[in-house]
C-alpha cells in the first residue's frame, strides 16, 4: 500500500470516529447540547483538527444524515408487481427502517433541533427522488382504480407516511404499555388509513408545492427555530 492510499484510509478512519461519537453524543444529549469541543473531546482530537474534517457542526450532522436517508432508499424498494401492493410495502418498509436504524431515525426524523436539509439540497436530491417515485405509487394506484381519481396524491402520500411515522415515533420513544406490539401497531394504522383512501374519505390537508423532502426532517426542524 502506497503512503497516500494509506493516508487516506487513516483520514477515513478518523472521519468514521468522529461521525460515530456525533451520532452518539446527538442521540444521548440532543443536537443543539452538542459542541464541536464536545465530539473532539469524545475522540480525544483537539476542536482544530475536527474542522480539518468538517467545517462546522451541522456539516456532521448532514455527513450523517445522508447516510441515513442512503440507508432509507435502500430500505425502500418495492417490487411488488401491484399498485397497492407496491405502495403498502414501500410505507411499511419506512417503518422498518425506523425498528433497524432508530439511531439515524431517531435525528432524522424526531430531534427538532437539526439543520433542516433543504438548506443542502443538492446533497440530499436522491431523496427528492425517492418522494417522488412515491408520489407516483399513489397515482398508479389511482390509475388502476384502487384510489379514486380526484385522490390528491401528495396529500396522499402525508396521511400515509403518517400512518407508519406515528407508530414508529411511539415506539422509538418506548410510550407503548407492556404487552403493547409497535409492528401491530404499524400494520393496522397503515391498513385504517389504505382502506380510508380507498372508501374516498375526504382529505382536507393540503401538501405545500415547494415540498420534495421528507416533512419531518424539514419542517419540524423549521418549527423549533421560529
Amino acid at each position: 500500500m502506497g503512503t497516500k492510499q494509506r493516508q487516506e484510509r487513516e483520514r477515513e478512519a478518523v472521519r468514521r470516529k468522529i461521525l460515530d461519537a456525533a451520532t452518539e453524543l446527538f442521540l444521548a444529549e440532543g443536537y443543539q447540547n452538542v459542541s464541536i469541543r464536545k465530539i473532539a473531546e469524545r475522540i480525544e482530537y483537539s476542536p482544530a483538527a475536527l474542522y480539518s474534517y468538517f467545517p462546522s457542526k451541522d456539516d456532521i450532522f448532514f455527513a450523517i444524515a445522508e447516510e441515513g436517508f442512503r440507508a432509507l432508499a435502500e430500505t425502500v424498494k418495492s417490487e411488488a408487481a401491484d399498485p397497492l401492493d407496491g405502495v403498502r410495502e414501500g410505507f411499511w418498509q419506512y417503518y422498518q427502517f425506523s425498528r433497524t436504524h432508530p439511531e439515524y431515525f431517531a435525528l432524522m426524523f424526531v430531534d427538532r433541533s437539526v439543520p433542516r436539509i433543504s438548506e443542502d439540497w443538492e446533497r440530499f436530491g436522491f431523496v427528492q427522488d425517492m418522494m417522488r417515485r412515491a408520489a407516483d405509487g399513489i397515482r398508479a394506484c389511482m390509475d388502476a382504480g384502487y384510489f379514486p381519481k380526484t385522490l390528491d396524491a401528495d396529500a396522499a402520500f402525508h396521511v400515509l407516511w403518517a400512518a407508519v411515522h406515528g407508530p414508529a415515533t411511539i415506539q422509538l420513544c418506548n410510550r407503548l404499555g407492556p404487552g403493547e406490539e409497535p409492528d401491530a401497531l404499524a400494520r393496522d394504522t397503515l391498513e385504517t388509513a389504505i382502506a380510508g383512501l380507498r372508501a374516498g374519505t375526504p382529505i382536507t390537508f393540503r401538501a405545500a408545492e415547494c415540498i420534495h423532502g421528507f416533512p419531518a426532517a424539514d419542517t419540524a426542524a423549521a418549527d423549533s427555530r421560529s
